[in-house]
Formats: structure tokens, C-alpha cells, sequence
């Protein structure tokens, strides 16, 4: 099974892009985490946050791999433990279809490409950058396969 993360936004900070490739390449092979960056649309006062998040959903819809699973990455989605999070990588592992996990841009995710979502996931209460979600993004699926693989990285 392949992990997509399809992430708007580019140009990151390095620190954000070493911090995240640190964690994918810890990934073990069966697992490989692979990003697709997409451009964010311009924004101005003269357009809406809706017609912006409609022509990034559609930038999005054109890098979502066929027959994957889509995991959105929401400030209202479900709030999964580490170890919930282990459980569900096991499961999706099991239906052996590739992941797509996608963060959204400034203003958000469409609706309609929320409703198409296997499972909307919250990874803080707390506002994040987008570039830290990234990161934190891939340390969570590295942590959750240590934790499935049985190696001591994740203590309880």
C-alpha cells in the first residue's frame, strides 16, 4: 500500500521539508509516503474563499491516485489516538487499496471533496501551519506503524 499526502501549498520552508522527509524515509517500504504538492489559488478580496477552495479541490481531484482511500485532513474530523490511528492503518492496510491523505489550503477543503472522504481526521484542537501538519502528519503514520511493527519509538 502506498501513503499519498496531496498537500496545497509549495515553496516550504527547509526545515519543514527536512522534517517531514525525515519521517518518510523511516517509513518502512511497504509504506512509502509520497507527497504531491499543488499549487494554491491566488487569493484577493475580489474572490470568494468558496470559489478558491473550489478551484484548489479541483487541483486536488486531478493528483487523488484511482481507487484510493481519501483521509481529509479536517479541524472538525475525528480525533483519533496514536494508537486509534495504528488501528485504522492495519485496517486500511487490509482492504489493500493506496491512502491519500490531503491538506487543505488557507481557507479549507471544499464540501463536496469532504463528502467523498472515507474518514475526516483532526490532528490538533489547536491551529496549525499548514507545513507543520506535514510533519506532524508523517511522524503520526511513522509512530503508528512503530507501534504496529512493536518498536520501542512509541512508549506508553
Amino acid at each position: 500500500m502506498k501513503i499519498h499526502l496531496i498537500a496545497v501549498g509549495h515553496k516550504m520552508p527547509v526545515w519543514i521539508q527536512q522534517g517531514f522527509e525525515e519521517y518518510a524515509k523511516r517509513m518502512p517500504p511497504e509504506l512509502r509516503i509520497e507527497l504531491h504538492e499543488i499549487k494554491p489559488e491566488h487569493r484577493s478580496s475580489a474572490r470568494s474563499a468558496e470559489s478558491i477552495m473550489q478551484v484548489e479541490a479541483q487541483r486536488i481531484d486531478a493528483a487523488l491516485p484511482a481507487s484510493t482511500q481519501l483521509v481529509v485532513l479536517d479541524e472538525r474530523g475525528k480525533d483519533l489516538t496514536t494508537q486509534q490511528l495504528a488501528q485504522q492503518l492495519e485496517h486500511w492496510q487490509q482492504q489493500g487499496r493506496d491512502l491519500t491523505f490531503v491538506i487543505g489550503g488557507a481557507d479549507g477543503i471544499a464540501p463536496a471533496l469532504k463528502q467523498r472522504a472515507t474518514l475526516l481526521l483532526r490532528l490538533s484542537s489547536l491551529t496549525l501551519p499548514h507545513g507543520m501538519v506535514r510533519v506532524l502528519l508523517a511522524e503520526q503514520l511513522y509512530r503508528a506503524v512503530s507501534i504496529l511493527k512493536h518498536h520501542p519509538y512509541h512508549r506508553e
